[in-house]
């Protein structure tokens, strides 16, 4: 039977480069590198072309195992559970399209999520398989996000983060700090915490800056803007936590929160509200605007 070809780096592929063993075949090697899954999960994917070699040509069932042999492989997750908030496209042209993510939707697949993400959302509305997102904003965070829409030009508009030639802005909503003069800078040095996926602040040189300004105040709670001139994982919230005012409802600072289920009618109050950048190929001003708004 004829299997449709995938393109591993535009849908997420997860990639192993097979280990020592003494297996016949790929088949073999990857039950018993994935325990977790079975037999016939792994054919069914086979026969479905979702396990590709380097090149991204399919692999069959009897495939000969060959040590470091690199291979691609898309995660599924049986009875995944449906996310209803629903994200808005705001922009789409040859190169890029920005989207609003809403609260609780992740970014790329991860952990129980794959369907269920604004990647794969926006490959079938927009139905360009070449979509990769050029940044991340966590799971819990509402807001902008920009994707490279060509491979072509994906380099261009790849380096405008790591050069710090974007300007990124963030809204919060959290307790007020009446001590605190602003507009203030916050740096400090981020770790990786415990749990793993929790950071906090360590003794050392800064890797971390963020700028903070208040926009509105509404008695006990103030809704900050937040420019981040780096870009560390949850770097906004350990330094809201940092200055005493831990951003409203986050399940991970300054205490780990045990959580059941989302809960959309308390979101944590932090928004990707806007970026501005030159454009790499036109040199045009580019300017992108949330419609998504924060409520105290």
């Amino acid at each position: 039977m004829s299997v449709p070809m995938f393109d591993p780096s535009a849908v997420q592929a997860s990639t192993l480069c097979l280990p020592p063993g003494a297996w016949n075949t790929v088949l073999d090697c990857l039950c018993d590198h994935f325990q977790a899954i079975d037999r016939a999960q792994w054919l069914s994917r086979m026969e479905r072309g979702r396990v590709l070699n380097a090149d991204g040509t399919p692999i069959g069932p009897l495939q000969p195992y060959r040590q470091g042999l690199r291979i691609h492989y898309f995660r599924e997750v049986p009875n995944e559970k449906p996310i209803a908030a629903q994200e808005t496209i705001l922009h789409v042209d040859e190169h890029l399209v920005v989207a609003d993510k809403p609260h609780f939707l992740p970014v790329t697949p991860t952990g129980e999520y794959v369907e269920h993400t604004l990647l794969r959302r926006l490959i079938r509305r927009l139905d360009n398989p070449h979509l990769v997102p050029l940044h991340r904003i966590d799971r819990h965070t509402a807001g902008l996000v920009l994707f490279s829409a060509n491979p072509d030009t994906r380099t261009a508009y790849q380096q405008l983060f790591p050069t710090r030639q974007i300007e990124k802005r963030y809204e919060a909503i959290a307790p007020a700090l009446p001590e605190v003069s602003f507009p203030h800078v916050h740096t400090s040095r981020l770790v990786s915490g415990e749990p793993f996926f929790r950071m906090r602040e360590a003794e050392g040189v800064s890797n971390s800056e963020t700028w903070m300004d208040v926009e509105e105040k509404q008695g006990a709670f103030w809704r900050y803007a937040l420019n981040p001139v780096t870009g560390k994982t949850h770097q906004l919230r350990v330094h809201m936590t940092a200055v005493g005012a831990s951003i409203c409802n986050d399940p991970f600072y300054p205490q780990l929160v045990r959580v059941a289920e989302d809960d959309y009618d308390r979101p944590l109050k932090l928004l990707a509200q806007a970026l501005r950048f030159n454009d790499p190929l036109t040199g045009e001003q580019r300017s992108f605007e949330s419609r998504l708004k924060l409520y105290f």
